[in-house]
């Protein structure tokens, strides 16, 4: 996938206001409109130019964009970094939402590039018209996170303080964002993907009408030992070759904090799967916790431990590539 440079794409600086970036994508979508320009390759240009200036118009996908700083160049390869959007706070416009990202809107052909940050847009179904003067009441917008939390909160519970990063324009047009740091209960049993609804602490409201709620989603931060499948749990046990061969005792280390023992049977292969009923992420029906084991090898780093293996290969008549004969 290739980088776009929207800011490029449109011939402004990135600090551009938003009458800038109107007026130069006006400009633009006069001089390269299909029905104008038949040269060849306007058609596609007009379609770049219409993708960055739905992104730059936009508070929302604008921040969002501007995440990934002025280190990237136009058609650059890209893989956006993992979990880029941590934190980043959203509202639910109403006719994009959580699913399509950071709003919708945009109708026109979306490049690989733009459905990987935002989604894929849609059209408008319709606004909310009134204000309050003329006494309507309308809930405000819910707004929309993503937060990493550690597997060990999903085990036991806890409550973090988590730091948000909303989206603002300022008067002249400027796009920043703004923190706002949060108190937040994590429930044991909590899952990736589910999310955790805050009542109250989305958008304000119009008139009379409460504020809308904030929706977290949830994810894992990285972990060096475990590795997660919805409710399971999946952690690599190192075995010296005697151990596998001719079983022993070992100690699991669990999420929760806990410690298993676990019986290794002899004759264990890497990559067989041991099964820990109950002991994954814990939820009505609970998560299991695998172990596999996996085949640690003692360096040859002294002229004693070669000898050892010198023996070893000696003592056996085998040959692990046996089946790649024929």
């Amino acid at each position: 996938m290739k980088f776009k440079d929207y800011y490029e794409t449109l011939g402004v600086a990135r600090s551009a206001t938003e009458a800038e970036i109107k007026s130069a994508y006006r400009k633009l979508a006069r001089k390269f409109h299909p029905d104008v320009n038949k040269e060849a390759g306007a058609e596609e240009q007009f379609k770049a130019i219409g993708e960055a200036y739905a992104v730059l118009k936009d508070t929302e996908k604008r921040a969002a964009y501007d995440r990934f700083g002025s280190n990237w160049k136009n058609g650059q390869d890209f893989t956006p970094p993992p979990n880029w959007n941590e934190g980043f706070e959203y509202a639910d416009d109403g006719y994009g939402g959580a699913s399509a990202g950071y709003g919708g809107g945009f109708e026109g052909d979306q490049s690989e590039f733009f459905e990987s940050l935002f989604g894929r847009g849609r059209q408008r179904q319709g606004a909310r018209s009134g204000n309050a003067r003329q006494g309507m009441n309308f809930k405000g917008q819910d707004h929309h996170a993503k937060i990493l939390i550690d597997l060990a909160d999903a085990y036991n519970g806890a409550k973090r303080t988590i730091a948000l990063h909303m989206p603002s324009r300022d008067a002249q047009g400027h796009v920043s964002t703004q923190e706002r740091k949060l108190d937040v209960s994590i429930p044991k049993g909590i899952k990736a993907g589910q999310n955790l609804r805050l009542s109250g602490q989305g958008g304000p409201g119009m008139g009379e009408g409460g504020a809308g709620d904030l929706y977290l989603e949830i994810d894992f931060h990285p972990n060096p030992i475990y590795r997660i499948d919805g409710k399971d749990i999946y952690i690599d046990i190192p075995l010296a070759p005697w151990e596998a061969a001719l079983g022993t005792t070992v100690n699991v280390p669990t999420p929760a904090g806990s410690t298993l023992e676990l019986k290794i049977p002899a004759a264990t292969v890497a990559g067989r799967k041991m099964r820990l009923k109950g002991k994954g992420i814990p939820s009505a029906e609970p998560g299991d916790l695998y172990v596999v084991p996996t085949i640690a090898l003692p360096p040859a780093d002294t002229d004693a431990h070669k000898e050892a293996y010198q023996n070893f290969s000696k003592a056996f008549d085998f040959n692990p590539r046996t089946h790649l004969k024929g």
